[in-house]
C-alpha cells in the first residue's frame, strides 16, 4: 500500500509543474504607465517684445528771435493750442523804443529827399537858363540820389523794427500741445533760446532701442505690433520709417522709429508700448530633453501608437528626428513627427519597440 502511494506522488509532481510553467509563459506583462507630450508644431516666432514709448514725429523747441526778458507765460505743459496762439512775451519797451526812432529816421530821411528834389529841380531851371555850371547840377542831382537812398535804408530800418517788434510775442506755428517749458517769467532769455517745446499729436510714433545683435531682421518699411503696455489687447500696427544710423556707445543698441498706421486714441504721448513682429518659419516641434534618444548618433523619439482600448493601451515605436536646436531642458525637432501625436517624454533608455505602454488620463 505504501509502495503505490510512493508512484502516485512520483507521478503528480512532474504534472504541477508543467502547469506551473505554462501558466508563468501565457501570463502577458503589465503595460508600463508613460509620460507623454502632443507634438504642436510651430509655423511662427515672435522676434521680440521690445519696451518703447509713444512720441511726436513733429516736435518744436521755439524761441524768440530776440533777446530780453519774459514778462507773460499764457500755457502750460498738456495745453493744446491752435496755430497762432500767443505762447509767451518779452518786455516791449526796448522794441518799442527802436521802432519809434525808427519811425523818425523815416520821417527825416523824407525830409531830406524833398528838400533835395526842390534843390535839383532849382538848379536844373537855372542851368537851362545858362546861370549855373554843369558841376552845380550834378552836385544837386548826387545830392537828391542820396537822400533817396537814405530814405530807402530808413524805411528798413523801420521794418526792422516793426518786425523785433512782433518778435516780442512768442506764437505756435502748428496746432499741437504744450510738452515742455524751459524757461519762467522773469528770466532774461536770448535770442534762440529754446523757451518752450511743441508737438503735434496727430503724427505719433513708437520709438524703441533694439540691441545691435538683432538689427539684421529690421529695415525701413517692416510692419510691427504694438501693444500697450498698461493696456495688452489695444495694439496697433507700426511701419518702420527710421532706423538710427550707429549704435549707442553704452547699451549697444540702436533707435528705431516706427509710423502708427491709424492709432487709437489710447496710443498717447509718452504712453509705454512693447512692439513685436510675428514672421512665419518652417514647422519646428518643442520637446522637453528627456524625450529624445541618441543612438550611434542618431536621434529619434518614442512615438506612442494608442490601440483605443478602454484601459488606455498602447505601444510605443522608434521614430528618427532631426534636431536643429537645444536649449538646456528642451529640443527643437525639425521634422519626422506630425501634429497630435504623442511622445514619450520620459524613460528614453528603457523602453522597446513595440512595448505595450499605459497613457495617462491627459497628455502633458
Amino acid at each position: 500500500m505504501r509502495t503505490v502511494i510512493l508512484k502516485g506522488v512520483g507521478v503528480a509532481l512532474p504534472v504541477l509543474a508543467l502547469a506551473a510553467c505554462q501558466e508563468h509563459a501565457e501570463a502577458p506583462l503589465p503595460p508600463r504607465p508613460v509620460l507623454t507630450a502632443t507634438v504642436a508644431p510651430r509655423t511662427a516666432e515672435t522676434f521680440g517684445p521690445f519696451a518703447g514709448s509713444i512720441e511726436p514725429r513733429y516736435q518744436t523747441q521755439a524761441g524768440f528771435r530776440i533777446a530780453g526778458r519774459m514778462v507773460a507765460r499764457d500755457v502750460f505743459v498738456g495745453d493744446l493750442v491752435a496755430k497762432g496762439t500767443r505762447l509767451a512775451a518779452l518786455d516791449p519797451v526796448v522794441p518799442q523804443f527802436a521802432l519809434t526812432r525808427a519811425r523818425a529816421d523815416v520821417a527825416d530821411a523824407e525830409a531830406q529827399l524833398a528838400n533835395a528834389g526842390a534843390t535839383e529841380s532849382r538848379q536844373r531851371t537855372l542851368f537851362e537858363g545858362g546861370n549855373v555850371t554843369q558841376a552845380q547840377l550834378d552836385t544837386a542831382v548826387a545830392n537828391r540820389d542820396t537822400a533817396a537812398a537814405r530814405l530807402s535804408q530808413a524805411r528798413a530800418a523801420l521794418q526792422k523794427a516793426e518786425d523785433e517788434l512782433g518778435y516780442a510775442t512768442l506764437k505756435a506755428d502748428f496746432d499741437g500741445v504744450v510738452t515742455a517749458w524751459s524757461a519762467e517769467v522773469g528770466q532774461v532769455v536770448s535770442a534762440g533760446q529754446a523757451v518752450v517745446t511743441v508737438a503735434r499729436p496727430d503724427i505719433r510714433e513708437a520709438v524703441v532701442d533694439i540691441p545691435d545683435a538683432l538689427m539684421g531682421d529690421v529695415k525701413p518699411g517692416v510692419t510691427f505690433t504694438v501693444t500697450l503696455q498698461a493696456a495688452p489687447g489695444i495694439t496697433a500696427q507700426g511701419r518702420v520709417r527710421e532706423i538710427g544710423p550707429l549704435a549707442d556707445a553704452a547699451t549697444r543698441t540702436r533707435r528705431v522709429r516706427m509710423t502708427l498706421v491709424d492709432p487709437p486714441e489710447a496710443f498717447r504721448l509718452g504712453t509705454t508700448v512693447t512692439v513685436a513682429l510675428e514672421r512665419p518659419i518652417a514647422p519646428q516641434v518643442t520637446l522637453p530633453a528627456t524625450a529624445l534618444l541618441e543612438r550611434d548618433g542618431r536621434s529619434a523619439v518614442w512615438v506612442v501608437t494608442a490601440a483605443g482600448t478602454p484601459d488606455g493601451r498602447a505601444t510605443v515605436a522608434l521614430r528618427p528626428v532631426t534636431v536643429i536646436g537645444r536649449d538646456g531642458a528642451s529640443v527643437t525637432l525639425a521634422d519626422g513627427l506630425k501634429a497630435g501625436e504623442r511622445v514619450a517624454v520620459a524613460g528614453a533608455h528603457s523602453l522597446e519597440d513595440g512595448q505595450a505602454v499605459r497613457l495617462p488620463p491627459s497628455p502633458l
